[in-house]
């Protein structure tokens, strides 16, 4: 029994190897997770006593458990046994795809890489790239929000900055959850994101398996109070104006909504940039007429780099101003008092409406919009125009960011971040526009614009109709 024995030393590496494995699994691996799991408790303890709106213990669940949950969720279950009859495929295949769905949608909420990295991150790239300001800001009506309603910021969507922006501005209140489309799913980013809380949707699937699951993700967490931050035009403003908004994410929140269960609360938010990053793509897709964006990585990577030698050598200017303003709140319990015809489509409008009616005009916005379809013109009339458009729109209480609230300041700083890009030329007291950036200027002007043909429909008693697109 105690002789010993000899064994290739092959073989001995190899039991080696499987007594550590054991050791580990059994031994070190759930210490260590038990260690890091009550660093994470208490981290997450310390941010509740701060934060307006806490940490929900939904968003802190183990993702694998998440997965479980919503893949076998009842209603799951009843559009799994639906395509089982019809198809007459086994139900086993559809409950796998459910799983795989439930996979590809379920975040991996990290409140240390939220926290930690991820809101820091949006502060440092924010205020490096922007002047951020805070237009309008209902601050009563916000702070008598009850505690116990779910909390969606309802959103314009101009640029994919907008995510860094709210995620920036809101971190001292709450954690966000966004629904992100496709576009993000590249590693290393797709971890950041998901560990950031934000779930992955396909926009254009509308497959009945998929879409029951991705409801059921939303309307789960909307039940169990997660502050939510959603985009209803489903994707960036090719022209420029707030669009018409589609109700996959809302009808998903409206239907969910039982008379006795917490009430959800919408504040919608309006963003507007003096410089939208992605505006030459933006642009380029809306004289396409496809929403199909052909930004290359190459040109993604010359201008990261061309930007970063700038600041590097001292030559970088912030990219203008960047207002994000917060509107009156909407009860979703008080909306849904009144009869509607289609409850979904009439929220929708009404959150849209408020948010194309709350963005501020800016510098740019206010000088593409001066300048109309004008090529060359002088600049005192460049000028006098846009005076006359800041009395037209301040008469119908339209909010403006304005440097000194001058409007000829604003003018000379519209001018020097366009000419900066060469979108307008500044040459012997006249303005001029290279044809070739002519659909810039409307892109800028679109705001303005949208917020001129709103005074007009209201002057005719006629206001606008945003018409809702199902997706």
């Amino acid at each position: 029994m105690f002789q010993p024995v000899t064994l290739p030393l092959w073989l001995f590496v190899l039991i080696l190897a499987f007594a550590g494995v054991t050791f580990a699994s059994h031994f070190l691996f759930p210490s260590v997770r038990w260690f890091f799991r009550n660093r994470m408790e208490r981290v997450v303890a310390r941010l509740n006593d701060r934060l307006d709106r806490p940490i929900q213990p939904f968003k802190l669940m183990k993702r694998p458990d998440m997965i479980i949950r919503l893949a076998h969720d009842p209603k799951v279950a009843e559009a799994i046994a639906a395509e089982a009859a019809e198809t007459g495929i086994p139900a086993t295949v559809h409950q796998e795809r459910a799983r795989r769905y439930a996979r590809e949608i379920v975040p991996a909420f990290s409140a240390s890489v939220y926290f930690g990295f991820a809101a820091r991150a949006t502060k440092w790239i924010a205020r490096l790239i922007y002047r951020v300001r805070i237009g309008g800001f209902d601050a009563d009506a916000i702070s008598a929000i009850d505690k116990g309603a779910t909390l969606v910021f309802v959103m314009n969507h101009r640029s994919n900055m907008d995510y860094v922006l709210v995620t920036y501005l809101a971190a001292e209140r709450s954690a966000l959850s966004y629904a992100v489309g496709e576009w993000a799913r590249v590693w290393p980013l797709s971890w950041l994101i998901r560990a950031s809380g934000a779930y992955f949707i396909r926009r254009r699937s509308n497959n009945p398996l998929y879409r029951r699951v991705l409801a059921r993700y939303v309307q789960m967490a909307t039940e169990e109070g997660v502050t939510q931050a959603i985009f209803p035009e489903g994707g960036l403003s090719l022209d420029g104006r707030v669009g018409n908004p589609k109700l996959g994410i809302l009808s998903y929140i409206v239907e969910s909504r039982r008379a006795n269960g917490p009430d959800v609360v919408f504040v919608p938010v309006s963003i507007a940039y003096d410089r939208v990053i992605e505006d030459r793509v933006l642009t380029a897709a809306q004289a396409a007429g496809v929403r199909r964006f052909r930004a290359s990585i190459g040109s993604i990577l010359l201008f990261i780099g061309r930007q970063l030698r700038r600041f590097l050598t001292g030559r970088f200017e912030k990219f203008g101003t960047a207002s994000v303003s917060f509107g009156t709140p909407l009860s979703l319990a008080e909306f849904l008092k009144a009869p509607h015809e289609d409850a979904t489509a009439e929220l929708a409008q009404a959150m849209m409406e408020r948010i194309a009616r709350n963005v501020s005009v800016l510098p740019v916005p206010l000088v593409a919009a001066a300048l109309g379809e004008e090529t060359d013109i002088p600049r005192a009339e460049l000028t006098e125009r846009a005076e006359e458009l800041v009395r037209r729109l301040s008469a119908a209480g339209v909010p403006f960011d304005l440097p000194d609230d001058s409007v000829p300041k604003a003018v000379e700083r519209g001018l020097s971040i366009l000419g900066l890009r060469k979108i307008v030329r500044c040459e012997g007291g006249r303005v001029t526009v290279p044809p070739k950036d002519r659909a810039l200027i409307g892109f800028y002007a679109a705001a303005v614009g949208q917020h001129l043909s709103a005074i007009a429909a209201s002057s005719a008693e006629q206001p606008p109709v945003l018409v809702a697109n199902r997706p």
